[in-house]
């Protein structure tokens, strides 16, 4: 039997994907014995953010990295796909709707045995997959840290308010997308010049919650937003709450400044602030972000909150299969192996789940061709600097540089820069599909 810890996002796709390959699953969460800061129930894949699965932009890296996944019958994804909430160009879910469907599909598998445990350490007579994620439990965020001979890593993150819908003030707020692209699918609320100074006078001096460890960073792509207000007057602005592309009806031009809401359900009652991670204390945050006009009597469903994240030193402890190079049998995924993103926390547990069915059977490791986004993220874990490692993102940038003939070569004279950067993104999908299809058929004949 093989053993998953974390019935995150991480620990739910490999558990399906090992099950799919006719492995018996011992999948332990530790929720609800012991609850964490952020999550709510002991469902599997819990989410605390509505738009979890990013742009489906089919050329962009995640909309690449998704394509790669649904070809491996990704369980994660085909859940998310059907408990979608509007979102414009990303893949948004009901947060709660998403995490039953996971939780039905697995514990309705009779080769899947769910137990509820807090784990201190794994057992190393069995084949083991950690997927414990950001908020792993100290007695095994310990256990790493000395098992791998590196202390794990850690950063500040934090959550975005959620408000109740009947509360927005719908006079002043009007839905669109940017640039009208797509549907109607945001909440926008406009603020002018003066209401926008004294929002952010508000928000510099509010009471914010003290850090556990002042020397922990924040992660950059998901800043809090005083924060990033600390950075200066026009950050936000140019950041969450930029104007362009909105155009108030009341007066046909942009606003000097915009919140966007995100539908957070299927029923359409609650909405996520988009970009407004915060450390404010409570009573400070209904003070301030009330000072956004439309906004004026929101009800919050959820207040915003900020915990600390823990990851390992991936390049030192892994290998590009997510194996633990110093311990036999074991691996790590999700984003204690240092991926960042619920979408790239799935694709490392379907990766550590191919390469631990492939352990168990006697065969060599194969890691994931680097043509393939889910190869290439996997490849920076294990050769990123040891240094100034921090957690990542899918990026085209990680993927091997294209081969300049596999490019038109009038792209650039016919649609410029916007024309070159989709055929790029065209390109770098199609290579990846092809070895991603050599890599499956290679595996399929070891079989």
């Amino acid at each position: 039997m093989i053993h998953i810890i974390g019935a995150g996002l991480a620990g739910s796709e490999a558990a399906w994907q090992l099950l799919s390959r006719g492995h018996r699953v011992r999948l332990t969460e530790m929720r609800p014995v012991q609850m964490t800061t952020v999550h709510a129930g002991d469902r599997a894949a819990e989410l605390v953010c509505s738009n979890s699965f990013k742009s489906d932009d089919p050329v962009s890296a995640t909309g690449i990295l998704k394509a790669e996944m649904r070809r491996m019958d990704s369980l994660i994804l085909r859940c998310a796909e059907a408990t979608r909430v509007p979102a414009g160009a990303s893949l948004a879910v009901d947060r709660n709707g998403f995490s039953e469907a996971v939780t039905r599909a697995l514990r309705a598998h009779p080769a899947l045995l769910w137990e509820t445990a807090c784990v201190e350490a794994p057992d190393l007579g069995q084949p083991t997959l950690i997927a414990t994620g950001p908020l792993t439990a100290a007695p095994m965020a310990e256990w790493l840290a000395r098992a791998t001979g590196k202390g794990t890593l850690h950063f500040y993150d934090a959550i975005a308010p959620i408000v109740e819908r009947g509360s927005i003030n719908m006079d002043i707020a009007w839905m669109a997308s940017r640039y009208d692209k797509g549907t109607a699918d945001f909440i926008n609320c406009p603020l002018d010049r003066e209401q926008y100074d004294h929002f952010l006078d508000a928000l510099l001096e509010a009471e914010r919650v003290p850090l556990e460890d002042v020397d922990a960073a924040f992660f950059e792509a998901c800043l809090p937003i005083e924060v990033m207000a600390d950075r200066g007057r026009e950050t936000l602005r140019h950041g969450p709450m930029k104007p362009v592309g909105l155009d108030d009806p009341r007066t046909g031009r942009w606003p000097h400044a915009v919140v966007q809401l995100r539908q957070d359900s299927l029923a359409g009652d609650h909405f996520n602030m988009v970009g407004f991670q915060t450390r404010l204390r409570h009573g400070a945050q209904k003070e301030v972000f009330r000072l956004i006009p439309a906004l004026e009597k929101a009800e919050f469903a959820r207040y915003g909150s900020i915990h600390r994240n823990s990851y390992i030193q991936a390049p030192v402890v892994l290998d590009a299969t997510s194996a633990v190079k110093s311990i036999p049998g074991l691996w790590i995924a999700g984003q204690v192996s240092g991926v960042d993103g619920y979408l790239e926390s799935a694709a490392s547990g379907l990766a550590a789940a191919f390469a631990m069915d492939r352990w168990v059977r006697g065969l060599p490791p194969r890691p994931f061709p680097r043509e393939t986004m889910t190869g290439s993220l996997l490849h920076y874990l294990a050769h990123a600097a040891s240094e100034d490692f921090g957690p990542t993102n899918a990026m085209i940038g990680l993927l091997p540089p294209l081969e300049e003939e596999t490019m038109p070569r009038d792209t650039q004279r016919k649609g410029g820069s916007r024309a070159m950067k989709m055929a790029r993104g065209e390109a770098h999908r199609a290579r990846a599909m092809a070895a991603l299809e050599h890599h499956l058929e290679l595996s399929g004949a070891d079989r």
